[in-house]
């Protein structure tokens, strides 16, 4: 399972940042037989902490692991926590938020406070549950916070930028992981100026080609949603980069929902926002153009070997 942050945040003078903070927790077989060592966890936790300087054309990241015994990581609910070492995510009360999230790297560090905004939670799938591949058990249960008021401070080696913009919480748990018909995703989490937002993933087979479990939604500023389905959704690489490693990624996209009159471009801020840690995926910020103009994130995974 996973809590999921990203964001599209900007100092006062314009100077732009991307962001993303993950805590994934993964859980073990229990041991045969059980003992009282404060060491024994039936879960192990895995931490991504991003940081995309668009000035500067920089992507920062990190990774961490814990196993969740001895209070080195864990999860609460209520209030939310959720810690892997000094990494939290902490809700302020019982009803989730504002959330603090805060995380530190060797060079980058974010100190953010996430506020509710305007737009009820988001049941993605049906009432919640996304199904994601043919076989039994593979879903997802599945929300979304698509649009929450973001202000703090990022830090950027000894400079400390003082930044508000908008952040998306997703969050995901299942048994499942993707069957064997399957080789990833492209998720794409776009908020268009106009106070829509827009979350779609492409699920790809082994061939490249969309699966129609490929879904999502499209948030109207007053929170109404609307599902969308390859049926009434258009999705197209235009072009693509090639990383230092030779893997390339798609990194500039048409979406188009015709019966909406919305027509898109999406494309990277910069081409090397690539995750490179014990799983190689794509992750990064991205702009948004054509018939609405915005900002969002875009995760591409399975494309690495």
């Amino acid at each position: 399972e996973w809590w999921y942050f990203t964001g599209n945040l900007e100092q006062e003078d314009g100077r732009r940042f991307g962001y993303q903070l993950t805590q994934f927790r993964i859980g073990l077989q229990p041991p045969a037989a059980r003992t009282d060592s404060a060491w024994r966890s039936q879960a192990l936790y895995m931490g991504h902490l991003a940081v995309s300087d668009i000035a500067e054309q920089r992507h920062y990241s990190e990774e961490r692991f814990s196993r969740a015994a001895a209070g080195l990581a864990g999860a609460e609910m209520s209030p939310l926590k959720v810690w892997l070492g000094p990494w939290s995510i902490e809700g302020e009360q019982k009803d989730t938020f504002p959330i603090n999230l805060k995380a530190a790297g060797d060079e980058v560090s974010i100190n953010l406070r996430l506020a509710q905004g305007d737009k009820p939670v988001v049941l993605q799938g049906d009432r919640g549950l996304s199904q994601k591949g043919a076989q039994e058990g593979n879903a997802s249960y599945y929300y979304s916070h698509t649009r929450l008021p973001t202000q703090g401070t990022i830090t950027v080696g000894k400079n400390d930028y003082v930044v508000q913009g908008n952040s998306w919480f997703d969050r995901e748990w299942s048994s499942s992981a993707l069957d064997e018909t399957q080789q990833g995703w492209d998720w794409f989490a776009l908020q268009l100026d106009d106070g829509r937002d827009l979350m779609f993933y492409r699920m790809r087979g082994k061939d490249g080609s969309a699966q129609h479990f490929s879904k999502g939604v499209l948030v109207d500023a007053d929170g109404r949603v609307e599902p969308l389905t390859l049926d009434n959704t258009r999705l197209r690489s235009i072009s693509s980069w090639s990383s230092p490693l030779g893997v390339h990624y798609p990194l500039e996209w048409s979406i188009s929902i015709p019966h909406r009159q919305i027509d898109l471009r999406v494309r990277a801020v910069f081409e090397n926002q690539e995750m490179l840690h014990s799983v190689h995926y794509w992750e990064g910020a991205v702009e948004v153009s054509g018939s609405q103009r915005g900002r969002g994130y875009l995760e591409l995974s399975g494309y690495a070997q």
